[in-house]
């Protein structure tokens, strides 16, 4: 096996995701790869240590720029706040590093762009993890295998309650310095990534972004309409002010032969309606954990359920296979810019009040 050496950038919550899925990514999947964790780097030495005794980091670091040239360093994974993308990313790439990176990918589109253009023909990978949730890849199984036939209705909601809590107003989510967008960017760019990716592009949105405490600078919450390439209609809601929802990342899709529901508070289930069914049937509810569902053969048994952490490690296994056999990984940062680019539409619709046609 060859051996990859990791720099982590950010410490927290996603630090915290992105180490369980290094340390378990080879106890569930055949990978051509051992990951080293060399380097985690962040901004509090206190909670560095911490974070390294319990993940197992050999070693931490406070300042990103000594991590790049570093020659025993292979990939650098970015999960510091938004406004350090571009810059730790860029650098990385230029410095012939694989780059990892959370989303958003960038604070605004021009920073995406010359993202983009700086990994252009090296491995990478943005972190939209709820791909690789089974019930979600096998939503996109049965939409490819056209069992919902002709779609005429994608709706989405991202209801999420953390904006109630005062204390997290004061944290770089909530600036617009650190964060560049508040719920578009941290939550609406989730439903629109799985929507690019279950339902094909969006040609027009017609946004709508409010925000609920006085002399905040980015958005509580963001909706917008949208019009898919494919002819059928949309709309996608995402908040931070979502009272009684905690993680309620939910979408339906109604066509011409079938429906699907999925909610992320119930991972492991999706729901399903096909219109040859006796209607008095309702809705069927499969438990997406095999046998014949994505990752089945790779976690626990059938009916044995999975949680959130594993998301993660399925998006890196499969981005080991992608660079193992030398073929393209998604999401990658061109998917992180077409969902940049859609945020900044729907901000700009919100602004002008107004339809906004993508390019």
């Amino acid at each position: 096996m060859k051996t990859l050496n990791l720099a982590m950038i950010g410490q927290g919550f996603m630090g915290r995701a992105h180490s369980n899925a290094f340390h378990q990514v080879n106890h569930f999947f055949d990978t051509a790869f051992n990951l080293n964790l060399n380097v985690v780097c962040g901004r509090d030495e206190n909670k560095l240590r911490e974070v390294a005794s319990r993940w197992g980091w050999s070693e931490t670091e406070t300042d990103w720029r000594k991590l790049i040239d570093r020659p025993d360093i292979d990939v650098i994974d970015i999960g510091a706040p938004n406004h350090l993308h571009a810059e730790i990313a860029i650098a990385a790439a230029e410095a012939g590093k694989i780059v990892w990176c959370e989303k958003p990918l960038a604070m605004d589109v021009a920073e995406a762009e010359r993202m983009v253009k700086a990994v252009a023909g090296k491995p990478n990978l943005v972190w939209f993890n709820y791909r690789r949730v089974p019930a979600i890849a096998f939503a996109r199984q049965l939409i490819g295998d056209g069992r919902i036939g002709e779609v005429y209705h994608y709706r989405a909601t991202y209801l999420n309650s953390s904006g109630l809590n005062a204390t997290r107003g004061n944290t770089w989510r909530y600036k617009k310095e650190t964060a560049g967008s508040g719920a578009a960017g941290d939550l609406l760019s989730h439903l629109i990534d799985l929507a690019l990716w279950l339902n094909g592009p969006i040609s027009e949105v017609c946004g709508l972004l409010k925000t609920f405490v006085p002399g905040r600078e980015v958005d509580d919450a963001a909706i917008t309409m949208a019009r898919f390439a494919n002819g059928s209609v949309g709309t996608l809601e995402a908040t931070r002010y979502g009272t009684g929802n905690r993680n309620r990342n939910m979408f339906e899709i109604h066509g011409s032969k079938g429906a699907l529901v999925f909610n992320l508070e119930d991972m492991n289930r999706l729901q399903f309606y096909d219109v040859n069914d006796a209607p008095e049937n309702g809705m069927r509810t499969i438990l997406a954990t095999g046998p014949g569902h994505p990752y089945v053969n790779d976690f626990w048994p059938p009916g044995h359920l999975i949680g959130y952490e594993h998301s993660f490690i399925a998006t890196l296994a499969d981005f080991l296979k992608a660079l193992h056999e030398g073929t393209e990984f998604h999401a990658n940062f061109e998917d992180g810019l077409k969902v940049q680019k859609l945020v900044a539409a729907v901000e700009e619709s919100a602004e002008k009040k107004k339809w906004t046609t993508l390019a």
